[in-house]
């Protein structure tokens, strides 16, 4: 009888154990990891997640031509092809995150239409020096601007693939930000502040084939090799007039 109960015993905990791994899966699915062991403890399961990240920074790559294009006809299928790309075109942006350079570091936040919007330096350690902070602000400055020629590069491969010509417009801004969960029912994590806005702004009155940036920005980028291209004054909604750069390119010739 005692026997019994031991196994039967062994067999529970090897189940709660499954399911809990289970749990943080789905979990991780649509939360950073540490915000999902956050709600895996038991005290914390029904509780209100936030933080505050001062080393962050956030693009915004959108593809606007992608909705003039949009059609529903009979050849695609009421628009289920354009869609099926759309799809496509994401799941690649999101195989770049998953890369080792990125993994752990660049953060996604979500789709909005054909904009995609991620960020960096939201993982667990935050700096506790200003010396730590502006080393920090450095490389995360510095991997966006790379994720961000990742994502052009992608689209255009996508774009030799299907004989396309879809162009991206991307804007860049960093600084403090909260992050957090809202709702409990679908939980969805964001980042909220004025870094985001102005990251906003950086896409939405950008050019084409651009990756515009703020002049903070750009200084820091400009000191780590970037080539950029001062586009002059900007106006920006909330901010008046902005002096904003076009990153050119990832390093200058030597």
């Amino acid at each position: 009888m005692s026997f019994l109960w031991k196994q039967r015993t062994q067999r529970e905990k090897e189940q709660k154990k499954n399911l809990e791994e289970v749990n943080q899966l789905l979990l991780e699915s649509i939360l950073p990891t540490k915000v999902s062991k956050y709600y895996m403890e038991e005290e914390n399961n029904a509780g209100y997640y936030s933080e505050s990240c001062e080393c962050a920074c956030v693009i915004f790559a959108s593809i606007p031509e992608f909705w003039s294009m949009y059609s529903e006809t009979e050849i695609n299928q009421k628009g289920v092809e354009w869609l099926r790309l759309l799809n496509e075109i994401i799941g690649d942006f999101d195989d770049i995150i998953e890369k080792k350079k990125y993994r752990g570091k660049v953060e996604k936040i979500k789709t909005i239409g054909s904009t995609y919007m991620a960020a960096t330096g939201l993982g667990e350690n935050q700096p506790q020096t200003e010396e730590e902070k502006v080393k920090m602000l450095h490389q995360n400055v510095v991997l966006m601007a790379h994720f961000a020629f990742e994502l052009i590069r992608t689209l255009n491969r996508i774009n030799r693939e299907i004989f396309n010509d879809l162009k991206m417009r991307i804007g860049l801004n960093h600084g403090p930000v909260v992050a957090g969960v809202i709702g409990s029912q679908k939980p969805l994590y964001d980042i909220w502040g004025d870094t985001v806005n102005v990251a906003s702004r950086m896409d939405s009155t950008g050019h084409l084939t651009k990756i515009q940036v703020t002049e903070a920005t750009a200084n820091i980028l400009s000191s780590h090799g970037f080539v950029l291209e001062k586009r002059g004054s900007v106006p920006v909604k909330g901010k008046g007039e902005l002096t904003t750069f076009f990153v050119v390119s990832e390093q200058r010739k030597s």
